[in-house]
């Protein structure tokens, strides 16, 4: 996930979000990235649906 970083940078990355945001506000940013995630795995997997059920045809009686 995090390609070439070390231990080093990531350390880093966390101590300046703690600073930016506080120590508070980072599960209420978490929450709202999970939130984002599973609205956009949902909207995906509607498209998928929709995709494959354009591609099948219906059987008509």
């Amino acid at each position: 996930m995090f390609g070439n970083l070390g231990a080093g940078e990531i350390i880093l990355i966390v101590l300046v979000i703690l600073i930016l945001f506080g120590a508070r506000k980072i599960p209420e940013l978490a929450q709202g990235i999970g939130k984002g995630m599973k609205e956009f795995k949902k909207a995906l997997k509607d498209v998928e649906d929709e995709v494959k059920s354009v591609d099948k045809p219906e059987d008509k009686k």
